[in-house]
């Protein structure tokens, strides 16, 4: 933890929110990460107290700013640095048990398709596809 001024892409990076400094940075600029409401630059100092919405794939996460730190260190360290809200956590998983609702009436195949099923599948595609 330390108390200088750290920037918001490597916050993101040391909270463990992305495995690279780079992707933290194409999120923001982006627009997937939003600081106190605003599109925010990857150079934006970040202050305790501040509120952070993220689109991480299908999911959605609003956190507040608890500490702030430059190195990237073990999970549960990490997990020290932000809060997600209450509302943030209940509608996330919502979302999720939605997905899974979804995907419950696919039915999964019996086996690996043979050489000949691929051929087939390629057939349709471009069939489709011309």
């Amino acid at each position: 933890m330390t108390d200088t001024a750290v920037r918001l892409d490597k916050w993101l990076w040391a909270a463990r929110f992305f495995k690279t400094r780079g992707l933290a940075k194409d999120a923001i600029e982006g627009g997937k990460v939003h600081y106190d409401g605003a599109r925010a630059k990857p150079s934006r100092n970040v202050e305790v107290g501040a509120m952070l919405r993220m689109r991480l794939g299908f999911d959605e996460k609003i956190v507040e700013v608890l500490a702030l730190s430059d190195k990237r260190r073990g999970a549960p360290e990490a997990q020290l640095l932000y809060r997600e809200t209450e509302e943030s956590v209940e509608k996330r998983l919502a979302m999720a048990a939605q997905r899974k609702a979804q995907n419950a009436g696919q039915a999964a195949p019996d086996h690996k398709p043979s050489k000949k099923d691929r051929r087939d599948i390629r057939k349709m595609k471009d069939s489709f596809n011309a």
